[in-house]
């Protein structure tokens, strides 16, 4: 009975069921079903009851008219510029991101590591450890700090592989370092006042986040220098910046624009935040400080991210974060989901604390240099007719401007055939400009399958 009804009801709202029509009659239905006729009465009845169908004594039930819009059209139809929304989510900017499943597919894929070396035994076990009932405090609501042993790992992490000096106490665990940007942008910007400097081309959410708070965005170029300084807008309040491998480019922000960066702030007041979002794969020379590191005025607030050294289903990010911003950041974090996964937190706690995040980080280093190496070569061989490399010494991706930008389109259309995952440049530029490069992920491609794509790809181009 339950399920005709259902079935009954929902041909209603969507109106397929017109007001007016009848419905056939209860004997009918029940030959037609091989069910009972009690079973079609009082599904009908049900009905009637409830307004759908309006019934008369030795008639047949007619389809109520409820006055309304096909609930069907109401849901698979809305309105994009729906009024109801805030304008900012009207058409909201993270399509270029696309992390859906064909997107993980192997392929040059952006920001998405390599899996299949991650110790998923030694995992298991720190899950089940931060399962165990006989520890009760881990599994009720907590402090939105994060749990205090996650936080000593990561002040431990960051002060041993990026000389960011810090305490737990200035740790502030977030889901992943988008929640991150999302907290600083509700306890930094004041609605319609606050102007946000970022990287152009740069990192689509994180304009997304400054943009829901009510920012106003000012872009500003980067070169292979990584951010031009020189052409920040003094009235600027948050200078958003990826020194350590700018992204998409990969370039990193020179000592020289680093001290300018960091004189800017505190000439002006600013505040900089520095996502150091894969910093930990550095490849030949000594990786540059932090600018966290070098600052003396507190105007640096640090992101990081476990989606990269480990995998980004993770979920678990932090921001070290100057004494002012404690309080507000805690708030925040509370009214946003206090805590996050505790037990995820105390595993990962015990995985840093116990070493093996070091080396899980030693190992991916060599795998990823590896497919970096294939990568360049392929870039300065068979296709240094139509790519320059910008230069990077870190990370897991890899960025080519055209020799020719007039043969962009020519060129990209070749790469979404033979490099399945690449992505224009420009598609993280707010210009949009197509002309820019091609920028490659190596997280999740092996080097011979790096060489065979960059051959195919060559020998395309050439024909």
């Amino acid at each position: 009975m339950r399920s005709l009804h259902e079935q009954l009801r929902a041909a209603i709202l969507d109106q397929r069921l017109r007001p007016g029509s009848e419905l056939p009659s209860t004997r009918r239905v029940a030959v037609a079903y091989g069910i009972a006729r009690n079973t079609v009465i009082a599904a009908y009845d049900l009905l009637a009851a409830e307004g759908y169908v309006a019934t008369r004594v030795g008639a047949k039930a007619v389809v109520a008219d409820l006055g309304t819009r096909s609930v069907k059209a109401a849901r698979q139809s809305p309105r994009p510029q729906d009024d109801r929304l805030n304008p900012q989510w009207r058409l909201p900017a993270w399509t270029t991101m696309n992390f859906s499943a064909e997107a993980r597919t192997p392929g040059f894929q952006l920001g998405t590591p390599e899996h299949r070396y991650f110790p998923f035994d030694i995992w298991r076990r720190l899950l089940a450890r931060a399962f165990n009932p006989r520890f009760p405090d881990a599994f009720g609501y907590q402090d939105p700090h994060g749990r205090p042993r996650l936080r000593s790992a990561i002040a431990q992490h960051v002060s041993f592989a990026r000389a960011v000096a810090c305490s737990a106490d200035d740790v502030v665990v977030t889901s992943g370092a988008q929640q991150a940007f999302d907290l600083l942008a509700r306890v930094l910007v004041t609605p319609g006042r606050t102007k946000v400097a970022v990287e152009d081309p740069g990192y689509p959410l994180l304009r997304t986040a400054m943009a829901a708070a009510g920012a106003l965005l000012v872009p500003v170029p980067v070169d292979e220098e990584g951010l031009c300084v020189d052409q920040l807008p003094s009235d600027v309040r948050i200078i958003y910046v990826t020194p350590s491998h700018q992204f998409p480019t990969g370039a990193a922000m020179s000592m020289p624009r680093r001290m300018a960066l960091l004189a800017f702030a505190r000439r002006h007041g600013a505040v900089i935040i520095e996502d150091d979002y894969d910093g930990e794969f550095r490849y030949g020379n000594r990786p540059l400080d932090a600018l966290q590191t070098l600052d003396r005025d507190a105007c640096v607030l640090y992101v990081g991210t476990f989606s990269k050294s480990l995998f980004p289903s993770l979920r678990v990010g932090y921001v070290v974060a100057p004494a002012w911003a404690h309080e507000a950041l805690l708030a925040a974090k509370q009214c946003a989901d206090t805590t996050g996964n505790v037990q995820v937190q105390d595993a990962l706690g015990h995985f840093i604390l116990e070493g093996h995040l070091a080396r899980h980080v030693r190992k991916m280093r060599n795998v990823y240099a590896t497919r970096r190496e294939a990568m360049l070569d392929g870039l300065t061989q068979e296709l240094r007719t139509w790519f320059r490399p910008i230069p990077s010494e870190a990370g897991i991706h890899l960025s080519a401007r055209y020799r020719d930008a007039e043969a962009a389109q020519r060129i990209l259309s070749k790469v979404r055939q033979h490099a399945p995952g690449a992505q224009p440049i420009g598609n993280f530029a707010m210009s949009n400009d197509q002309a820019m490069g091609i920028v490659f992920g190596i997280g999740c491609i092996e080097a011979d399958a790096i060489r065979d794509a960059l051959r195919k790809l060559s020998a395309s181009l050439e024909r």
